[in-house]
């Protein structure tokens, strides 16, 4: 179609039903892209925080949180240390918080087994025994049983024995690597304290 440039020519729109009809295809289009992304997103949401480190240190200690202390983990410290944590402690210092009674708390992470993620826990210690222990984020998928209280309630007043704990724990079905990690960690804070002293 040709125009003289006298005249011009008027743009053809749809009819309004078409419109709307084509708005609401790539609506819905937009909204179909939309949602594997949402899905996507919550497949890495695979931790779960149970207690922040704050809130723990409150619990710990009251209103009047300690300064934090750090822990030199030379080679000596290291050699006791591995033999309760499993492997050489990945850090070279360590913080820990102590009260002038003595009680002392430890927050740092372990890992059920090779190639699984960090739990990150918290403990407190007095008088060389488990005063109390917490979950504070859950990495894994499965056995988050171990942040729950009639779970932890089993590790107050462990000690030390040998390289374990003289207290029998139960195990979690489907967590026996995070309960064994519990133990594990429960061990390495009485190691910590004794180190810190």
């Amino acid at each position: 179609m040709t125009t003289s440039p006298d005249k011009l020519e008027t743009p053809v729109h749809p009819a309004p039903a078409v419109a709307a009809s084509r708005r609401s295809f790539l609506g819905g289009a937009l909204a179909l892209l939309a949602l594997p992304v949402t899905r996507v997103a919550g497949a890495f949401e695979l931790f779960k925080t149970f207690q922040t480190p704050e809130a723990f240190l409150t619990e710990a200690f009251g209103a009047t949180v300690p300064p934090a202390s750090t822990l030199d983990l030379d080679d000596a410290k290291q050699s006791q240390l591995s033999a309760v944590y499993g492997r050489r402690y990945p850090q070279a210092r360590l913080r820990y918080w102590r009260a002038p009674n003595g009680r002392t708390a430890w927050i740092f992470d372990d890992i059920g087994k090779e190639g699984y993620v960090p739990t990150t826990s918290g403990f407190v210690v007095q008088n060389g025994a488990v005063e109390f222990g917490r979950v504070l984020i859950y990495r894994e998928s499965r056995g988050e049983q171990i942040a729950e209280r009639s779970f932890l309630q089993q590790l107050v007043g462990a000690r030390a024995s040998g390289n374990g704990i003289d207290k029998k724990v139960d195990n979690v079905s489907g967590a026996t690597y995070s309960v064994k990690m519990m133990q594990r960690m429960a061990r390495t804070a009485l190691a910590l304290d004794a180190l810190a002293r």
